[in-house]
């Protein structure tokens, strides 16, 4: 028996396969999935515990501090991360979105540096569409992507270099329960880079980039250097040089924020550096302090970039990025194009602008935009203020931010009627949209995803489990929130078509609202819901 003969020996695929996507899943493929799961899945699993153990800390009042077991990475200025890798110098305007056939081809079309190809959050983690995402990325590298759909046809631009692909893996937290390794689903974070690296890797490379990947969701140094042990191995099984592949980590968690030095020295070899993901940056920080009332927040609308908290947090990332020698990424401008009303538009459009200005003063390497159209506005902004690759010589060496700058939740703003009726809507649209297996949903010329849906839902919970009085003076709880919710459902299925998701979403909306149940993330809460195994595939 082979090597791969051994490792396929309990392997179960539960999903249907095609000729393209047993392309993807072929033996030798499956072979090195079974083998990532078997050596990394039990130590994913101690960590995951941790979140746990961590998370009942923050329950009894405990407040978070910087590792006082880790102060000698801190402090010891010589090590550095990688230099900037081929294709990861220039960042300056980076789009993303999911990894449907029609947006890998307009984003590689985009006038953009890089994309930002997402199995995440602007997924819903459907076989089909993670397969077939998998699918459409192999064909994309090779450039044998074009398609066409009814009398509309998809072509990649050849006049010029293409953007810079990098892909985004599902979090530690999720499992792909299609593909399972002696009995026990795989980790989605394995399944996604596992496949994608696999197949691509030397491909990439050949074209003069490499294996690139974001990596969300993670909560500490710990969970880092799990990702970089993956990558150890994964080079060495394909006898690839360590070093090539790179990894820029999403601070999308408060916990995360009081550990970014670790985990830049964790993925050192590996690191292109941090990313601020400011609405699930938002969210961890009600989530991980849902049990004090001295981390209620206003509207959402209020907690605007400037507010104490997340202005600590964007300056201590770009300090500790460019201490260390890597790019700190900005975050990302959601809006929509309004084309039938200019003034608005122009509003729209000004605040992106506003927003990229903030990002490259502050000393930004780039930024995100997750619809073509604003693409120049970004280009403009930053090649404007940034005519360099980067930024990495801005040290910010004025900036000195505290654990209470970064839990100080001081701001203006109020909770009120409209602010809660906008929650519902964002929440239960976006629910919706992912029951129906979309990632990527529009809602009010914003492209709203898992995070925004994940703000949403939190904070409601939040104002219910502490009884907030509204502007209008009205005291928010159990009865309130479930009036509210029946309302906009009601209101929102009116007026979709026949055979809508809405009273579904709100049927697991109601249990996350009121202050009681609160699922760790809406995304593992609806999973069942648009999947469903089958019978298993011959290998």
């Amino acid at each position: 028996m082979s090597t791969n003969d051994a490792l396929i020996q309990g392997v179960s695929i539960l999903g249907p396969l095609n000729d393209q996507t047993r392309k993807i899943l072929s033996k030798d493929a499956t072979a090195f999935l079974a083998l990532l799961h078997r050596s990394f899945n039990a130590k994913r699993k101690d960590l995951l515990q941790r979140r746990d153990v961590r998370q009942a800390e923050l329950d009894k009042g405990v407040l978070l501090d910087f590792l006082p077991e880790t102060k000698h990475v801190r402090e010891n200025d010589a090590w550095k991360g990688a230099p900037p890798a081929p294709g990861l110098i220039d960042r300056r305007t980076e789009i993303t979105g999911p990894t449907d056939r029609k947006m890998v081809v307009n984003a590689l079309n985009s006038d953009v540096w890089t994309y930002m190809a997402d199995f995440e959050d602007s997924s819903a983690p459907t076989w089909d569409n993670m397969v077939n995402g998998q699918v459409n990325l192999f064909d994309a590298i090779r450039k044998q992507v074009d398609f066409r759909q009814g009398e509309k046809e998809y072509k990649l631009r050849m006049d010029r270099k293409l953007p810079t692909l990098i892909a985004r893996s599902r979090g530690w937290h999720m499992v792909e329960k299609h593909f399972t390794v002696d009995g026990e689903p795989i980790s989605a974070s394995l399944f996604d880079f596992g496949l994608y690296f696999f197949h691509n890797a030397q491909e990439l490379v050949k074209t003069g980039t490499g294996p690139y990947f974001y990596l969300p969701k993670m909560e500490s140094h710990l969970e880092a250097r799990l990702w970089n042990d993956v990558f150890n191995l994964a080079q060495d099984y394909i006898g690839m040089p360590r070093g090539t592949i790179r990894g820029t980590v999403l601070i999308e968690t408060i916990v995360a924020a009081f550990e970014m030095e670790e985990i830049i020295y964790e993925l050192r070899d590996h690191s292109s550096g941090l990313n601020c993901g400011r609405w699930d940056y938002i969210f961890s920080v009600i989530k991980k302090f849902r049990q004090s009332s001295n981390f209620v927040l206003p509207d959402r609308s209020a907690v605007t970039m400037t507010v104490p908290f997340m202005d600590a947090y964007v300056q201590l990332l770009i300090k500790t990025c460019h201490k260390r020698g890597v790019h700190a990424m900005g975050g990302m401008a959601a809006q929509i194009p309004i084309k039938d009303d200019k003034e608005a538009n122009d509003k729209a459009m000004a605040g992106v602008r506003a927003d990229k200005l903030r990002e490259v003063r502050a000393g930004h390497d780039g930024t995100w935009v997750a619809h073509p159209a604003l693409a120049h506005i970004a280009n403009e902004v930053f090649n404007k203020h940034m005519p360099t690759p980067n930024q990495l010589f801005v040290r910010r060496e004025e900036v000195h931010i505290t654990a209470d700058d970064l839990l100080n939740m001081n701001m203006p703003g109020t909770v009120t009627e409209e602010g809660i009726r906008k929650n519902l809507t964002i929440g239960l649209g976006y629910m919706e949209g992912w029951l129906k297996g979309i990632g990527c949903v529009p809602i009010n010329y914003l492209m709203e995803d898992a995070a925004t849906a994940e703000v949403s839902r939190s904070q409601l919970w939040q104002w219910c489990k502490h009884g907030i009085t509204t502007a209008e003076g009205k005291k928010v709880d159990k009865a309130y929130a479930q009036k509210l919710l029946k309302e906009q459902a009601d209101e929102l299925s009116s007026k979709a078509p026949k055979g809508n998701k809405y009273h579904l979403a709100a049927q697991y909306f109601s249990g996350q609202v009121t202050g009681e149940d609160y699922a760790d993330f809406l995304t593992t809460l609806l999973y069942n819901e648009i999947t469903s195994v089958g019978p298993a595939a011959k290998l």
